[in-house]
């Protein structure tokens, strides 16, 4: 007898302990809304995000939930940082050179014409400073924490449904081109059209742009490009290694346990180097179809032309570091770590292309 009332009264305690300990396991757990500025799942970009917010949830055990929302799903694409400052949302994936007209720096956070590689930019916001001034100007800008959270690598200047020969070519031309890109192509004459990723697509098809620049082969053949317009244009002067943002509002961040966060850092981390790891992997066979089966003509821009832009690109940047402190604050790092990578780029990456080009037998 003595046995069974212990036994009940055991199974009672855990039996209101349980009941006690929920509540408590609840309060621990959260979920965070993500919006972004792409259509859902769209490859690369899309889905990149998606792995983000998978990843977290999985390494937190469910801790912290991320649920993602696609452009236009809770607000339009180039609302998503109002959106994550007001707190409406608590974090967003985008990329920085949408916020220009909010804070000129973001531009150059996203890189700048002729600038940072993919792996150049990873130098400078590792190990050249780059996270605290990112955060910086997140924090003063839009409230917000930012994480490097993607990379497209190399992009192609475009795709026109006209053959450009010259510059002058550029002259009346309706371009989609974001960024500190877009600028120096005005400069040369092109009217520039700033459209969200989903209405890319059909404003090419249209007619209502003649050249649109979006990414990689791979990032592109989901939007049909290809379809509407045979020339394709190299090489990516405007973008080189174009960095994806993770934005949080910064009093959730703040209210975030330390665990909890490190679980964002390395998963922001590691959808840094998957994301350009995707693009590369599948772009490759994507530019051969382009070509072999899709009959794409490349194009590729000449030094002497290449020149021009780039003495165009170095105006736009002057003026705008000039009227601005915190994009000069945010170049002049950038262009410190791009001086010093210069020879060692060139004489590593750049001049094995070149032996690897050579035209010497090679096993099929």
């Amino acid at each position: 007898m003595k046995r069974r009332a212990f036994l009940k009264a055991a199974a009672g305690s855990a039996a209101v302990a349980a009941i006690v300990a929920k509540p408590a396991i609840a309060q621990g757990l959260r979920k965070w809304r993500m919006v972004t500025t792409w259509p859902k799942n769209l490859p690369g970009l899309g889905t990149g995000a998606q792995y983000f917010a998978d990843q977290v949830t999985k390494c937190s055990g469910g801790r912290l939930t991320v649920q993602l929302f696609a452009a236009g799903e809770i607000v339009p694409a180039f609302e998503s940082i109002d959106a994550v400052k007001s707190g409406t949302v608590e974090m967003g994936h985008g990329c920085p050179y949408y916020w220009k007209g909010k804070a000129p720096a973001a531009e150059f956070v996203s890189n700048f014409p002729f600038g940072l590689t993919a792996q150049e930019y990873n130098a400078w916001y590792y190990y050249g400073g780059g996270d605290k001034l990112c955060d910086e100007l997140y924090d003063q800008a839009f409230g917000c924490k930012y994480l490097a959270c993607g990379n497209t690598g190399v992009q192609h200047p475009g795709w026109s449904r006209k053959e450009v020969k010259t510059l002058d070519d550029f002259r009346g031309l309706k371009i989609r081109m974001p960024g500190l890109g877009g600028e120096v192509m005005k400069r040369l004459g092109a009217t520039v059209v700033n459209l969200p990723g989903g209405e890319v697509g059909p404003a090419l098809a249209s007619g209502t742009i003649d050249w649109v620049e979006w990414n990689n082969p791979y990032g592109e053949a989901s939007m049909g490009f290809h379809r509407h317009a045979k020339y394709y244009y190299t090489p990516g002067w405007h973008e080189p290694g174009t960095v994806l943002e993770l934005f949080i509002n910064k009093q959730q961040w703040d209210g975030l346990e330390p665990d909890l966060k490190a679980i964002v850092e390395q998963c922001a981390f590691s959808t840094n180097v998957v994301m350009l790891s995707e693009f590369q992997a599948r772009s490759g066979p994507v530019m051969q179809q382009f070509i072999t089966q899709h009959g794409v003509q490349l194009r590729r821009l000449t030094d002497e032309q290449l020149k021009k832009i780039g003495e165009a690109s170095g105006e736009v940047i002057s003026e705008i570091t000039k009227a601005d402190p915190m994009s000069k604050k945010v170049f002049d790092s950038m262009n410190k770590i791009r001086g010093e990578q210069k020879i060692y780029s060139t004489t590593t990456e750049f001049d094995y292309f070149h032996a690897r080009s050579l035209d010497f037998k090679w096993p099929a």
